[in-house]
């Protein structure tokens, strides 16, 4: 076991156990699935290791245990590595059954009512800075099942209603699923919304359905899988000069999912040029959307900048880069808070610890709970909290309690 792992990143934990087990960083690499760059990055915090999978993987490979790995801080409830979210067992057996066994013991749901339930569930995710995890975890089994209920029953327009409104359910179990650390279950949930959005022969609701898939693989580490996917239906689904802005907007979306992938592939030329595709879809819807919660527009194409930026380890160009992109209030909750998230990790890399401390900050403030699931998070607070000085000791300790880590 290493000792005093307190004193350590992951970084330096995966740098330590390599060179214990006496493999260099292209021989690690070759054995995730990584190049030799990539595990540099890491070991020099140049890229957060946030990927539970990748987590999984690295403790296999070297030969230690995650909490020898982690320092302990991904063994409670955000990580779900140890343990998983209490509503996880009655969703993981909905989503074991065959779809036409769902609707058993469900009465006639009306389209109309189905649409409202989805539509409420995806708001509170969406917006409700406190309990959202719980609350939506909670409805997540019965609605699938009235889902496949309504779809069973629904016949001429109220069908392609309750098929795209099924595939956004879907949807929100892959990201719910995702953020509680269950990727297996998430990818079971983003295969079948794509099946259907397959079946129905919408291209814009194929390229939704496909991003879902594409979030799911990126953050499970299967990066190459990732972005395959993504250009293959990009080229299969492609808007044109008189599809409407919801197609834009998920085309737009995808290009940006597959930007992320690419570069974590260590393919920067595919991913700028992706990127460029997204802006370019971006001019064409004007605004920001949320188009099968997508999150899509000028904004998210600029926040996508910065994350780029940071993923080809130029921290320092992210946070001038930031310096220039207005947050816009509406986007969802989980966006926002993923790219302060961003944000806050290339303040620490570049050591500027007040920062730091000021984002992390407004993380607790702005979502309180998803920060709680965020390793990255975690790695930093426990991180800081060991060189803490009195310009920020006081916010860091209330962000470090409520995040359950001692001072």
């Amino acid at each position: 076991m290493l000792n005093a792992r307190e004193l350590f990143t992951i970084g330096q934990r995966v740098k330590y156990f390599r060179e214990r087990r006496g493999i260099s960083q292209k021989g690690l690499g070759e054995l995730i699935g990584r190049s030799e760059n990539w595990v540099y990055k890491v070991e020099h915090e140049q890229i957060p290791l946030d990927k539970l999978s990748l987590l999984f993987d690295l403790a296999r490979v070297l030969r230690c245990t995650l909490e020898d790995l982690t320092g302990g801080f991904l063994s409670g409830v955000g990580a779900g590595l140890d343990t998983e979210h209490e509503h996880v067992p009655e969703i993981r057996s909905a989503l074991s059954l065959p779809s036409s066994m769902l609707p058993t013991a469900v009465g006639s749901v009306t389209v109309e009512d189905f649409k409202q339930d989805v539509d409420d569930a995806w708001k509170v995710y969406e917006t409700q800075s406190k309990g959202r995890y719980q609350d939506v975890g909670a409805r997540l089994p019965l609605l699938l099942r009235q889902g496949h209920a309504a779809l069973r029953d629904a016949s001429g327009p109220d069908e392609q209603v309750a098929l795209r409104q099924l595939v956004s359910l879907y949807g929100l179990h892959q990201i719910w699923l995702r953020r509680v650390g269950e990727p297996t279950l998430a990818r079971i949930a983003a295969d079948r919304g794509l099946s259907l959005a397959d079946n129905a022969g919408d291209p814009a609701l194929i390229a939704a359905a496909a991003w879902n898939l594409s979030c799911v693989l990126t953050s499970a580490g299967e990066v190459h899988d990732s972005v395959e996917l993504a250009r293959a239906t990009i080229a299969n689904c492609a808007p044109d000069d008189d599809s409407p802005a919801e197609h834009w907007s998920a085309h737009g979306a995808l290009h940006l999912q597959a930007a992320i992938a690419a570069v974590r592939a260590a393919k920067g030329p595919v991913a700028w040029d992706l990127y460029r595709g997204a802006k370019a879809a971006a001019a064409r819807v004007a605004s920001d959307r949320n188009d099968w919660h997508t999150c899509f527009g000028p904004t998210n194409v600029a926040m996508h900048e910065v994350h780029l930026t940071a993923e080809e380890g130029n921290p320092s160009e992210a946070l001038r880069l930031a310096d220039t992109v207005e947050i816009n209030p509406e986007l969802p909750l989980e966006r926002r808070t993923r790219y302060l998230i961003e944000v806050m990790n290339c303040n620490r890399i570049q050591r500027d610890d007040y920062a730091t401390v000021h984002v992390l900050t407004k993380l607790m403030e702005q979502s309180p709970e998803e920060i709680v699931f965020s390793p990255l998070v975690r790695e930093a607070v426990t991180d800081l909290l060991k060189r803490e000085r009195p310009l920020f000791r006081d916010d860091l300790r209330a962000v470090a309690s409520h995040m359950g880590i001692a001072a």
